[in-house]
């Protein structure tokens, strides 16, 4: 079984590799922003909305037959339960993280496999992890400094920042996997592939 990664992530890609797994790149090709009310409109949670984006990156990720696909998101909520989706531009990258500042937040990262073979779009593996994450408080002066250094690396994150760069001093605490920050339960997928002999038990 080839295992297909349906994530332009470059961290994501990084974190396989280190792991040691063999594997190919090719991208979703599902539009999100159509996807995302739908599935809202459902009413699905933050957890549960991070799988079923996760699914249909996995479902669309490839035609070839023999192959494990993996689709990956995210979804971050505040602690009133509202959702953040991905900075639209600067100002509205410091509205969201001044929005966080002073409050705890989860962030939901989901993974799911689909195999493509004679069941063809199959789920086979999903998994969510949550970790919650405390903004401290935050100077304008802060912000303005972040996201001069940071907005070009973290405009297409949600919540406007990257814990393995300058976000880390974003945090007074952090409870949960770091794998899931970067945006994969890499445990739990190296545990399943293990199981389908993708990578040595």
């Amino acid at each position: 079984m080839k295992l297909i990664l349906a994530s332009a992530s470059g961290t994501r890609r990084r974190m396989l590799e280190a792991a040691g797994l063999g594997f190919e790149v090719r991208s979703a090709a599902i539009d999100e922003d159509a996807i995302k009310p739908r599935l809202r409109e459902q009413g699905l949670d933050a957890s549960a909305l991070a799988l079923a984006l996760a699914e249909a990156k996995a479902a669309a990720g490839s035609p070839d037959a023999d192959e494990l696909v993996l689709g990956c998101d995210q979804t971050l909520e505040r602690d009133d339960g509202s959702m953040i989706d991905k900075p639209r531009s600067r100002d509205e990258a410091a509205a969201q993280l001044r929005s966080l500042a002073g409050r705890p937040h989860r962030l939901h990262s989901a993974a799911a496999i689909v195999e493509h073979g004679p069941e063809r779009g199959r789920v086979v593996w999903r998994e969510v992890e949550t970790v919650t994450l405390l903004v401290r408080p935050l100077s304008e002066d802060f912000l303005a400094w972040y996201l001069d250094r940071e907005y070009e690396a973290v405009r297409h994150n949600v919540g406007g920042y990257r814990i393995e760069g300058l976000g880390v001093q974003l945090f007074d605490r952090i409870d949960g996997s770091h794998f899931a920050i970067l945006g994969l339960p890499l445990l739990s997928l190296l545990a399943y592939l293990r199981e389908r002999g993708v990578v040595l038990r």
